[in-house]
C-alpha cells in the first residue's frame, strides 16, 4: 500500500500533467487558425495571460524579483513562446511536439547543475526510452522533415529547462504572482522585437480570436500555474517525464484534427514514451530510498531507550 506521500506525488502529477496536455494541443492550434507572425503570437499569447494571473493574485514583484522575472520572461514565456510558435509554423504537429521530448533528460540536466538535484536511475531510463519514442516518431513520419524548424525547437527546451529550474530556486514567493510576472515581463521584452520586425498586429477573425482565447487561458495562465506548482512538489526528472503526455498529445492530436497519418514507427514510438512515463514513477517495494534507509538506521542507533535506561541504572 502505498503511503500518503506517495499518495500525494501521484496527485502532484496528475495535476501537473495538465500543462503538457495543453502544451500539445497548442500546435494542432497554431497551425490551424493563427496566423503565421511568431513574435505577436507570443505577445498576445503571454500578455493577456499575465494580466489575467495578475489580477488574480494582486501582487507585484519586489527588489530582486523584477531583473529574476525579466530573466524567466524571456526564458519560460516571451523567449519559448516565439520559438514554439516558429517550430509550429514549421513541422507538422506531431513532430513538432516529439522533438519536445527530450525534455526530460535535459531538465534533469539542468536540475542538477542548478538545484543540486541526482536524478534517479529509473527516471534517467525512463528519459531515454522518451528519447527512443522520439526518434522513432520523428523520423517515421510522413510530413517533411524542416531542419531550421527543428533546431528551433531544440533551443527551446533548452532554454525552457534552464527556466523551470530557475524558477524552482527562486521560488518562495505567491505562485500565481510569480507566474503572472514572468508572463508578463516575456510578453512586454518581445512587444518591441514584434514591431521592428514584423510591424503592426496581425488582423485577427473569430477563429483566430477563439484560439488565442483558449491558447491564453488554458494552454498559457493555467498550464503555467499548475507547472510550476508541479515543479514546487515534485522532483524536477519526475515533472519532466510527465512532460512527455506532450508529445503524445501533439501526435494524438495531429491525426485527429490535422489529419497528419501515424505510420507504424510513430506508434512504436509513442508506446515507448508512454513506458518511459511508467517507468520514471517505479519505486523500490519499501517505499524510500537506500539513502533514507541508512539515515533511519543511523539515527536508531543514536537514540536507543534500552541503552539508555540501561546506563541510568548504573549510574544510580
Amino acid at each position: 500500500m502505498e503511503d500518503n506521500s506517495s499518495r500525494g506525488a501521484w496527485r502532484w502529477m496528475l495535476v501537473t500533467a495538465i500543462a503538457p496536455v495543453a502544451w500539445g494541443s497548442t500546435y494542432v492550434v497554431t497551425r490551424a487558425v493563427l496566423p503565421a507572425e511568431p513574435l505577436w503570437g507570443a505577445v498576445i499569447r503571454a500578455l493577456p495571460a499575465g494580466v489575467l494571473l495578475l489580477v488574480l493574485s494582486r501582487k507585484l514583484p519586489r527588489g530582486r524579483w523584477w531583473w529574476r522575472s525579466a530573466v524567466l520572461g524571456i526564458l519560460n514565456t516571451g523567449g519559448f513562446f516565439a520559438l514554439v510558435y516558429a517550430v509550429a509554423q514549421r513541422l507538422p504537429s506531431g513532430i513538432a511536439a516529439t522533438v519536445m521530448a527530450a525534455s526530460p533528460l535535459v531538465m534533469m540536466a539542468a536540475a542538477r547543475i542548478v538545484l543540486g538535484q541526482r536524478p534517479r536511475a529509473v527516471a534517467l531510463a525512463g528519459g531515454v526510452a522518451g528519447i527512443a519514442g522520439v526518434a522513432l516518431m520523428l523520423f517515421g513520419g510522413d510530413g517533411p522533415i524542416d531542419p531550421i524548424g527543428v533546431l528551433l525547437a531544440v533551443v527551446a527546451l533548452i532554454a525552457s529547462s534552464t527556466g523551470f529550474a530557475l524558477a524552482t530556486r527562486w521560488g518562495g514567493v505567491d505562485l500565481v504572482a510569480s507566474t503572472s510576472w514572468q508572463l508578463l515581463a516575456g510578453g512586454l521584452l518581445m512587444l518591441p522585437f514584434a514591431l521592428l520586425v514584423e510591424g503592426a498586429p496581425p488582423a485577427l477573425d473569430a477563429a483566430a480570436v477563439l484560439g488565442f482565447a483558449y491558447v491564453t487561458v488554458v494552454a498559457t495562465a493555467l498550464a503555467f500555474v499548475v507547472w510550476f506548482a508541479g515543479l514546487r512538489h515534485l522532483p524536477a526528472g519526475t515533472v519532466g517525464l510527465v512532460g512527455l503526455l506532450n508529445p503524445v498529445t501533439g501526435v494524438v492530436l495531429g491525426a485527429i484534427v490535422a489529419g497528419e497519418l501515424l505510420t507504424l514507427r510513430q506508434l512504436l514510438g509513442l508506446g515507448i514514451v508512454l513506458a518511459g512515463i511508467a517507468a520514471g514513477r517505479l519505486r523500490p517495494p519499501a517505499g524510500q530510498s537506500p539513502r533514507d534507509s541508512r539515515k533511519l538506521r543511523v539515527g536508531a542507533k543514536k537514540v536507543d531507550p534500552v541503552a539508555a535506561v540501561e546506563k541510568s541504572r548504573i549510574r544510580s
